[in-house]
């Protein structure tokens, strides 16, 4: 996923998490807001009780792709947090992609008539 999509600041970090609405799934947690720009950026938050840093790594690289494929299939303007759980430690790549697909459909960020492939 290009650095232009990653949301980065801690203040932005902050004010999604005041602002946003989250969603929830066994493995991640969906927080997003709508903004005022013209493309989407998108944060991932890990706690160190998730593993080392091979592993937060890991599971963030993982979660970039996922998200960089739906890019193209997604609603402009929204500034989104996924925060990872425990329990996404264990689970497959195939599984992670189903987890995001199911919280992005449920926050209606796809496009009109554009599912997800």
């Amino acid at each position: 996923m290009n650095k232009k999509y990653r949301l980065r600041r801690n203040r932005d970090f902050q004010y999604t998490y005041r602002k946003g609405r989250s969603l929830g799934h066994p493995l991640l947690v969906l927080i997003y807001r709508e903004t005022n720009r013209n493309e989407n950026r998108i944060g991932f938050s890990i706690t160190k009780k998730f593993g080392n840093a091979v592993q937060r790594n890991r599971i963030k690289r993982q979660l970039r792709e996922i998200l960089r494929l739906q890019l193209q299939h997604l609603r402009q303007g929204y500034d989104m947090i996924f925060v990872v759980r425990k329990e996404a430690g264990e689970a497959s790549y195939h599984t992670l992609e189903s987890a995001v697909i199911n919280l992005l459909k449920r926050g209606k960020l796809y496009k009109q008539g554009d599912l997800a492939p």
